[in-house]
């Protein structure tokens, strides 16, 4: 039995029987790690620090009631990897570049969500790969190398969260921790076949995480199985959460909107959209040209924040990076109030509609794969296109995996439980068909 073996709630119940032990499942995942043909799943990784942390997981104590009756976390003893935009004590902490590496000494202490893995018993096994700065949605890194798929070494993982998605697919993490400001959660998700869920903006806190953009900074899983969100989800949200909405209608998008998506990226999303009618989800077709405007609004007010995060560094970063620095740097203090009320008024107007329908459903990305090697330059423009609007919006995303790409489905901010709650029931329902089918 090893982390890829079996989805997260599979694994935890054999961990909460005994049948499977944290040092176990934490050796077979880091015999898993590095499983990509440039070997970066993880850039930093320490095998003795992660067995250490395994039978420190065994060493808490069980009890009784919970999830799986043994008085735990459901992430006890369940190996997780970090995007190493994260402080974790000991550790560097790269932000994806080398430079950033070598000018800070290890952390001092955990960050916020490394600390609250660690308190669940969760076994992290390493720190991933990541686009540098996480400014980039391709996953190319020219320090680190490029992060290919598992399995796949031709397409690449998209990015940000680039290892995250890796570690998932080669199974030296059950769930991984990554970071969405404009799709870096959701892009690798779809091109890699696996789940992602993105938070609502504003849950989770960045204390020992680096920012790219605090307008649209999000945290959140990338994940196998999509009936193992509701055991995830949780570590990101606040104390006091609303009980679960019956969601009974959705509004998917209409085709003008999809002009740039490849054939089976428009025929899954009618396949997305059946599985939910037949959750008994009532669907409507919107138009949503005004969308076009999202990338514009976006980008500038991304450049100019995370110009002030990195000044002074400018020239230590690859040159389409330090492009948009300079931009963002150029940036008026006038140009960037027109820009926040641009912003406002976007998200003043789909707060609305999706007021109206719920929930809403599109592509995560037009395209099912990103070649590895080839030229991307533009490919940045053509996927933020489709994730920019519900990162104005700060609104929680799940990633649906399709057999060819992924779907986004967005719902109100602070409506996660909810959100997640029904794709756990989308996944259930397709495994039952195909269990089925396959009888």
């Amino acid at each position: 039995m090893s982390a890829s073996s079996l989805n997260l709630r599979g694994l935890r119940e054999a961990l909460a029987t005994g049948e499977l032990s944290p040092s176990k499942l934490a050796k077979s995942a880091l015999n898993c790690s590095n499983g990509n043909t440039n070997r970066n799943t993880f850039l930093w990784q320490d095998a003795a620090w992660t067995e250490a942390e395994a039978a420190h997981a065994e060493s808490m104590q069980r009890g009784s009631g919970g999830v799986f009756n043994d008085g735990r976390n459901p992430l006890w003893g369940i190996p997780v990897s970090v995007k190493d935009c994260f402080d974790l004590a000991g550790a560097p902490t790269s932000c994806g570049v080398r430079f950033y590496r070598d000018l800070h000494r290890p952390a001092a202490s955990d960050s916020w969500v490394v600390e609250k893995l660690r308190h669940t018993g969760a076994v992290i096994t390493g720190k991933t790969h990541l686009h540098p700065l996480a400014y980039g949605i391709t996953g190319e890194n020219p320090d680190f190398g490029d992060c290919d798929q598992p399995g796949n070494p031709g397409a690449l993982t998209g990015g940000s969260s680039s290892g995250a998605a890796a570690s998932v697919l080669e199974g030296s993490a059950v769930a991984a921790i990554g970071t969405d400001t404009g799709g870096s959660i959701r892009v690798p998700a779809a091109l890699c076949g696996i789940a992602g869920y993105r938070a609502s903006h504003g849950r989770g806190d960045w204390r020992g995480g680096a920012h790219l953009a605090q307008s649209f900074d999000t945290m959140g899983w990338l994940y196998r199985d999509l009936d193992d969100g509701p055991l995830l989800a949780p570590i990101f949200a606040p104390a006091q959460v609303a009980d679960i909405r019956a969601l009974t209608r959705f509004a998917v998008v209409n085709k003008d909107l999809l002009d740039d998506c490849e054939a089976e990226i428009v025929a899954n999303l009618r396949i997305v959209g059946r599985e939910l009618e037949a959750l008994g989800l009532e669907a409507t077709e919107i138009d949503v040209g005004w969308w076009a405007e999202s990338f514009k609004i976006f980008a500038p007010i991304q450049a100019w924040e995370a110009a002030r995060i990195h000044a002074g560094y400018f020239d230590k970063f690859e040159p389409a990076i330090r492009e948009r620095l300079e931009w963002g740097a150029s940036i008026t203090t006038e140009e960037i109030a027109s820009l926040r009320q641009r912003h406002a008024e976007f998200r003043a107007r789909i707060d609305e509609l999706i007021a109206t329908h719920q929930l809403l459903l599109m592509p995560a990305a037009p395209v099912a794969r990103l070649a590895a090697g080839a030229d991307h330059r533009q490919t940045r423009q053509r996927l933020l296109r489709y994730t920019t609007p519900f990162s104005l919006a700060g609104f929680p995303v799940v990633t649906i995996p399709c057999a060819a790409g992924g779907m986004q489905l967005a719902a109100p901010r602070e409506w996660d439980e909810s959100l997640i709650a029904l794709t756990a029931v989308l996944g259930a329902a397709r495994k039952a068909t195909d269990s089925l089918h396959r009888s």
